[in-house]
């Protein structure tokens, strides 16, 4: 029996939340019905970027932003329902990842910190919400991210052809899928994450767009050995990482140590290909050739796909949108798909991608 699910999801990138609509049969690729980006308004945008690189936080400060968050959900889906045509009464849960504000998934101390009020936006749209899905894999020793690849796996792999299903947000992170051999997932390090902040400081702009500014620039053979060399990129997996150790104090050192006058679109150009080299070591280390499906706002940005093009000579690139799945879409649509398996009392996350002991049912259930 087919039944709709809403999924919402706000990354890294913080450009605002992606809404889809969408009718799970519980088998093969889900259909989407629609689709809506709501963009961060700017004053709350500049909020949740204080409260994740201030340390330790203001409480008053994360409490209005969970607030802030949910309601912007909320809105998200009333737009989305009224788009298509939908009731909310149709609708049996959203799946709501939040906003990630800290992610320590390493250490004596591991938590996640994912801000949106459930119950706000249960309440908000008369749906029952499904959310905080990575804190149970956590608890069960796992990294609780990345969680896409179990997604990935369910509706990308391929019976006879190897793909990698990049997902190229804010982090990028792959989804190793081989014939007959079990998913391989995790975080290969930035995306967009410091190309966009780059970008940010010295264009006054939120990105690159196309890549431009970057391929104007000249690549810094040092600096890139430099980033390269973080200890990060050459941990086995699993592994995940975000905003608290790829940010612009870690490139600010960097360039201070190794390149202080370097010009800002060299710095750019190096960050491009620092995104792109990562991204091709991780696959080189699993397999030689096939499809590598490209999601994230990185599909939309040809400069990034052409280095990877050019890095990964054996591997077709091409966006996820080939294989029915438009890249902006991808992460909402899979924690709609994630609200669904909660719901009916399904494990969601894959243990030999996140580390956790065993699989498990993820998120709790918010009723209006």
């Amino acid at each position: 029996m087919s039944q709709l699910y809403v999924g919402l999801m706000s990354g890294t990138s913080l450009d605002g939340v992606d809404a889809a609509l969408v009718r799970c049969t519980g088998s093969g690729m889900p259909q989407t019905l629609g689709a809506v980006h709501l963009a961060y308004p700017p004053e709350l945008r500049a909020q949740v970027l204080q409260v994740c690189t201030e340390q330790g936080g203001r409480f008053a400060a994360l409490g209005a932003i969970d607030i802030g968050v949910a309601r912007l959900y909320a809105s998200a889906v009333k737009q989305l329902l009224q788009d298509t045509g939908v009731a909310a009464a149709e609708v049996r849960a959203i799946g709501a990842h939040g906003q990630t504000v800290h992610h320590q998934p390493q250490g004596e101390l591991r938590f996640t910190v994912q801000l949106g009020d459930p119950n706000t936006l249960a309440v908000l749209t008369g749906i029952t919400v499904v959310a905080d899905f990575r804190r149970r894999d956590m608890a069960l020793g796992g990294q609780g991210a990345p969680l896409a690849p179990a997604f990935h796996d369910a509706v990308l792999r391929h019976p006879t052809q190897p793909r990698v299903v990049l997902n190229c947000g804010g982090i990028a992170n792959v989804s190793v899928l081989l014939p007959g051999r079990p998913c391989i997932g995790y975080d290969t390090g930035p995306a967009n994450i410091l190309m966009d902040a780059w970008a940010a400081q010295h264009l006054h702009q939120p990105y690159d767009r196309d890549g431009a500014w970057a391929l104007a620039g000249h690549l810094h053979a040092g600096l890139l050995q430099a980033l390269r060399s973080d200890l990060y990129f050459a941990l086995p997996p699993p592994k995940s990482t975000g905003r608290e150790h790829f940010n612009a104090a870690w490139l600010a050192t960097q360039l201070a140590r190794h390149a202080p006058q370097a010009a800002p679109a060299d710095v750019q150009r190096t960050l491009l290909e620092l995104t792109a080299s990562t991204i091709a070591d991780a696959i080189a280390r699993h397999a030689d050739a096939g499809e590598l499906l490209v999601a994230g706002g990185g599909a939309f940005n040809p400069a990034l796909l052409q280095r990877l093009q050019a890095l990964n000579p054996r591997w077709q690139v091409a966006s996820t949108a080939a294989h029915g799945m438009p890249p902006d879409q991808m992460e909402a649509v899979a924690f709609a798909v994630f609200a669904q398996r909660t719901m009916d009392g399904l494990t969601g996350n894959l243990p030999a991608v996140t580390g956790a002991s065993r699989p498990c049912v993820l998120g709790g259930i918010y009723s209006p």
